[in-house]
């Protein structure tokens, strides 16, 4: 058997040394240098998975590539499915990281136990034992899903070799090595590795493989930042762990869009799936308050409805405070400026407070319109109509900008039962013959006349 071989490379410059130091010598960085693999066993004592199934490949024209064999995988999770684009590409990686306890095993868990896929769950973090246990609550009965506890990747692919599964699961990422690389498990080196060897697994054998990754302390997937470069799909499983509602989304997607969203509620069950996102983010309230507006929002292709609330009072030290929740604090202080400059109102000395309800940040500009009114709300203590809401952008010169797939915002308002909307009188609206009034604006002393 030919010995293992593997030199240090900066991954910096490119720079080899013979062993490992903590400075490249030739382009000064500190901490760039990893062990890297350069000649493996040309035999080993176990049989790669992929070896029956290589073929060498020959250019294709692109009108001659065939899609129709390379159906998705319906993963039966809506929320999962939208998120990815429609289901699981065979032959794709999948990476997701979240905060510890976040919910990223119960959920990759619950999906493996609803497909109807031979499924291999294999973890380096748990006992079968453990996983069972929480298996029990989520979905007892499947007789399709493997539990294996190992983190060596040749026994992982033994395992796989006999088992012939159609999706492999991987908790986590950081707890496996290879015997190809000797330092630990979660080294820069041994991620880079075990990656590189899933990645061979999976392309060669269309089989998908869904990776959980561990986060560092800045929200970051760690590891070496070409992990996300390598896999297929990253996605960010979000959400205050001290709130029951979680928030998938894909920061990195090669077969579909980045800019959808999926919505689960923590149970004890496990994950439920919110079809109807509104529902969480506009709170029930028996009587009305000031400071409250509504804003119709889009994320991806998915109109939602959340609620804006804010809160105005006189600054009790020398200098107002400025804090928002959930939206752009530089956003919120250029509203305030329009408003004082071309509404005439003074809020240079009173404290303003912005949060977003739900736990969600959002960064669509139509949502500008609702967080003025809130602040005018809270600034005169009067309290908007429970069924107006708001979709538009305000501008520097405080004129009321139009925004995109405004229709789509004013069905979904209509859909919940608000009576009147608030949009730009420059949006081109062919609707006709709605329920709902919807309240054409220019400027934001229009706005103002309209709610106080």
């Amino acid at each position: 058997m030919v010995k293992v071989k593997t030199t240090f490379f900066c991954q910096n410059c490119g720079t080899q040394y013979a062993k490992w130091q903590g400075q490249c010598n030739a382009c000064k960085e500190w901490n760039t240098i990893v062990e890297e693999v350069i000649q493996k066993p040309e035999k080993s004592d176990w049989k790669s998975p992929t070896s029956a199934v290589k073929k060498t490949a020959v250019p294709l024209r692109i009108k001659d590539i065939d899609l129709s064999k390379e159906p998705r995988l319906n993963t039966f999770d809506g929320e999962f499915n939208r998120v990815l684009g429609g289901g699981i590409v065979p032959g794709s990686l999948t990476l997701l990281g979240g905060e510890p306890g976040i919910g990223k095993s119960t959920l990759l868990l619950q999906i493996s136990l609803k497909l109807p896929y031979k499924t291999l769950y294999v973890s380096g973090e748990e006992s079968q034992k453990q996983i069972k246990m929480r298996a029990e609550r989520i979905n007892p009965n499947n007789n399709h899903c493997y539990i294996l506890t190992e983190t060596k990747t040749q026994n992982i692919f033994k395992q796989i070799e006999a088992l012939e599964p159609d999706i492999v699961i991987i908790d986590s990422i950081q707890t496996l090595h290879s015997d190809y690389i000797e330092s630990s498990s979660g080294s820069i080196s041994q991620i880079k590795e075990c990656t590189t060897e899933l990645i061979k697994f999976a392309k060669e054998t269309a089989t998908p493989v869904l990776l959980i990754g561990h986060i560092t302390k800045d929200g970051h997937i760690a590891g070496p930042k070409i992990l996300e470069h390598m896999v297929d799909t990253v996605l960010q499983f979000e959400g205050d762990r001290n709130h029951v509602f979680r928030i998938l989304r894909a920061n990195k997607n090669r077969f579909g869009s980045t800019n959808e969203l999926g919505i689960y509620e923590m149970q004890g069950s496990g994950l439920r799936e919110v079809s109807n996102p509104s529902e969480i983010l506009i709170s029930k309230k028996d009587e009305e308050l000031s400071g409250n507006a509504i804003a119709a929002t889009l994320e991806g292709m998915r109109p939602l409805m959340i609620e804006v609330q804010a809160l105005v009072s006189t600054a009790v030290y020398g200098t107002p405070q400025r804090s928002a929740t959930g939206f752009n604090a530089k956003r919120l202080n250029m509203l305030l400026a329009v408003l004082e400059k071309r509404a005439g109102f003074r809020l240079g000395a009173k404290d303003v407070f912005l949060n977003i309800t739900g736990g969600i940040t959002v960064d669509d500009p139509a949502i500008d319109l609702a967080v003025v009114a809130a602040i005018l709300s809270s600034s005169e203590d009067m309290a908007l109509q429970k069924d107006f809401c708001f979709a538009a952008e305000v501008g520097l010169s405080g004129e009321i900008r139009p925004v995109q797939r405004v229709e789509q915002r004013i069905l979904e308002a209509e859909k919940l039962g608000f009576s009147t909307i608030f949009v730009s009188k420059y949006n081109k609206i062919s609707l006709k013959n709605t329920v709902i009034k919807i309240q054409l604006i220019s400027k934001i002393e229009d706005l103002v006349d309209s709610i106080i």
